[in-house]
């Protein structure tokens, strides 16, 4: 479960880009006043109390009409990030560039934040004093993989995955510890097999292959689960809010205890055809039960997938605007004339 890759933030940030507009939008008209052009200062307790309630905010920060900034950078106290920033020229931003001559919020597109160092979103608002003359634009900086986190509710989940990345690693640790231990233990059959080693009679000769092949293929079962929890835990991120990546797990390892079982009940046939037919109704059973995990499996994965191909297209559906009526022509009184045919235009030899 490590932290999301820009690929699932970006893919976050299209699901629900039309709610971050907007709750960026009203955090910036919430502290919009002309006046912070020239007392920028003034903003910094409101800034500070936004921060402690949205801590995805980075950076508040006031520009002249030229795009000059007039304010030191208001930055959330619980990041490290420039606090100077006077003087410096914001003129070909693209928040700059969006906002002038506009009275409305306008959000850009995610970009590579140059003090943070990560993807950001910035809000941008044109202020206007009492007599309508642009006197400077406010600008607020949100980093985005928090605010995408923020609208999930996946914040406090987030604090702890420090603490379950360290015990999915003890399990993995663990699991390879017994990995180890069953391959030594095939190796010590393996010697077995060996000239003039001491393997018994020739009936437990000819059975000690099939042992090795069982430690084997149960330590091929263990160390597949542990790589699998390994990856999907520890080092790559797993997005819990997507029933795919669920779905991927379970597949997964499923998959890694079919083709233990699948082994296992082959084996106990090849024993029973040397004489061993006791196994074979076990060894049935086994292969049935493969065939039932098989199954369940397909019907699984095909009924999951049905489900969040549906749960998609019925956000998508909802996410929609509904068609703007068009506005209906004015009745026309029945003596008025009617429109004026266009007059044909003049030939160019005229």
């Amino acid at each position: 479960m490590s932290s999301m890759s820009y690929l699932h933030i970006l893919e976050r940030y299209q699901d629900h880009r039309g709610a971050i507009a907007e709750l960026l939008a009203s955090l910036v008209t919430g502290i919009a006043e002309h006046r912070a052009v020239d007392d920028p200062a003034s903003l910094q307790g409101e800034v500070h109390a936004l921060a402690e309630r949205y801590p995805f905010l980075d950076m508040v920060y006031t520009l002249d009409a030229q795009g000059i900034q007039t304010s030191d950078n208001m930055v959330n106290q619980g990041k490290a990030l420039a606090r100077t920033g006077v003087g410096a020229d914001r003129s070909q931003r693209p928040y700059f560039r969006l906002a002038r001559g506009t009275q409305e919020v306008v959000v850009t597109e995610p970009y590579l934040s140059a003090t943070g160092h990560n993807l950001c979103l910035s809000a941008a608002l044109e202020l206007r004093d009492a007599t309508g003359r642009a006197r400077g634009y406010l600008v607020l900086d949100a980093d985005l993989a928090e605010i995408v986190a923020f609208l999930l509710g996946d914040r406090e989940r987030r604090r702890f995955q420090p603490v379950f990345k360290a015990v999915y690693s003890l399990i993995v640790a663990g699991l390879l510890a017994v990995v180890g231990v069953l391959l030594a233990f095939s190796v010590q059959e393996l010697g077995a097999l060996l000239p003039g080693a001491d393997g018994g009679s020739d009936r437990a000769l000819h059975l000690k292959p099939f042992g090795v092949i069982i430690f084997l293929t149960l330590s091929l079962a263990i160390f597949d689960l542990a790589k699998t929890i390994l990856e999907e835990e520890v080092l790559t991120h797993k997005d819990i809010f997507r029933h795919s990546s669920t779905r991927r797990t379970i597949t997964r390892f499923i998959a890694a205890i079919l083709i233990a079982v699948s082994i296992e009940s082959l084996l106990l046939m090849f024993k029973a055809a040397l004489g061993e037919g006791e196994g074979i109704l076990p060894a049935v059973a086994m292969m049935l039960t493969v065939v039932g995990l098989l199954l369940g499996l397909g019907v699984y994965v095909y009924l999951g997938s049905r489900a969040e191909v549906t749960l998609l297209s019925w956000q998508k559906r909802r996410e929609e605007p509904f068609p703007a009526a068009s506005p209906a022509a004015p009745a026309r009184h029945p003596e008025a004339p009617g429109p004026a045919a266009p007059r044909p235009e003049r030939a160019l030899t005229e």
